[in-house]
């Protein structure tokens, strides 16, 4: 177990932010988690955090994959003061963390994610796991399932993944999982590019749009400078800043800030929704 403090970390937020689908509440204060071909439970009491793995899987895995090095506190800190909004959204989302997750996964979950919501998406992808995934069992002895890798995907149909739920995604994802695993698209040259470079690269892939390639960049590739842009985001734009988002301020923080405003948005749909 290594036990880390944190202001700006919130298990809950993180988990229910859209940017990772398979995070799950498992009881108060706990969840799980599949990642980087591993299973990982961690449990939160205020801004203490606990990870039920070793010090050397945490120092090798989670502190990169939570992005624990980096200084959020400074990034809500350079907010100008005078932007209420924006100063808003960054306190009632400030246990964010811009999740560094696998490339591969990013790209199928988030073509999976378009025109759909998180509760249907974390299924879809259940059931690709439990379908194409690899049986893994971990330390203390729970059953989990790896993310399918191109090659197990490339070679299901089109109609074995509608199987999953997929919809109309499932050709999206056979024709990408076929470019991938044949080399069409090479994902570590994606890696080592730059935002603009990886953006266009994403787009050659059949069903990624220029949202769904920003959320790639911004939750795999750790490129904080993308800003995915959908329908609610576009009308919180128009609504919040109709001369345009001070992105020459923000730069490379303009991702996180993006994150921050989204959650926002969608916890107060949900509030909206339910009264």
């Amino acid at each position: 177990m290594v036990t880390v403090q944190n202001k700006n970390f919130s298990a809950l937020q993180i988990c229910m932010s859209g940017q990772c689908f398979r995070m799950n509440i498992c009881g108060e204060n706990k969840y799980r988690l599949v990642a980087a071909g591993r299973y990982l439970e961690i449990t939160q009491q205020e801004d203490k955090i606990s990870f039920d793995c070793t010090q050397e899987e945490y120092d090798k895995i989670w502190d990169a994959y939570f992005d624990m090095e980096t200084d959020y506190e400074k990034v809500i800190a350079s907010i100008d003061r005078e932007d209420s909004y924006l100063m808003a959204v960054a306190a009632y989302g400030k246990g964010i963390r811009i999740l560094q997750q696998d490339l591969w996964e990013m790209i199928i979950s988030f073509i999976i994610s378009q025109q759909n919501n998180i509760k249907r998406i974390r299924k879809c992808i259940e059931l690709l796991c439990e379908k194409y995934g690899e049986k893994k069992i971990s330390a203390n002895g729970v059953a989990y399932f790896d993310f399918p890798t191109p090659k197990a995907l490339a070679n299901a149909s089109v109609a074995d993944l509608r199987a999953c739920n997929l919809g109309y995604r499932s050709k999206y994802i056979c024709q990408t999982a076929n470019a991938v695993y044949h080399g069409d698209i090479d994902l570590e040259k994606i890696r080592a590019m730059e935002y603009d470079a990886a953006k266009k690269e994403l787009l050659k892939l059949y069903g990624v749009g220029a949202k769904v390639a920003d959320c790639i960049c911004l939750f795999a590739l750790h490129k904080t400078d993308a800003f995915p842009r959908d329908t609610h985001i576009n009308k919180v734009m128009e609504a919040q800043y109709p001369n345009g988002f001070p992105f020459e301020k923000y730069g490379e923080n303009s991702g996180i800030l993006q994150q921050y405003i989204f959650y926002y948005d969608l916890e107060n749909k949900k509030y909206m929704n339910n009264i």
